[in-house]
């Protein structure tokens, strides 16, 4: 029994991901990330879209606004950056 607690213990969850587009870059190493989300109205059934601003972390400051980037969920870095730049997806395209 203990044997199988000991096994359940070892298996580590996987870090929450969330693809999102940068909607800011103007503070220091830091991105502000619009997370989109669609949910069903529960009378109706129309779609819903649901947007969350999140704050990432970017050591390189490499991500621009437009981009689609992949965020990663890490231990708490400031008062509201709870997220991590993992890559970036896709390049915004300048007009």
């Amino acid at each position: 029994m203990r044997e199988a607690l000991k096994n359940d213990s070892a298996v580590v969850k996987p870090k929450r991901e969330e693809t999102g587009i940068v909607i800011s870059n103007k503070m220091q190493k830091t991105i502000v990330v619009k997370l989109d989300r669609r949910t069903r109205h529960g009378k109706y059934g129309k779609f819903i879209t649901k947007t969350k601003k999140i704050k990432a972390h970017d050591e390189n400051n490499s991500a621009s606004i437009g981009d689609l980037v992949l965020v990663v969920a890490t231990r708490p870095i400031s008062k509201d950056k709870r997220y991590a730049l993992k890559n970036i997806v896709r390049k915004a395209t300048g007009v």
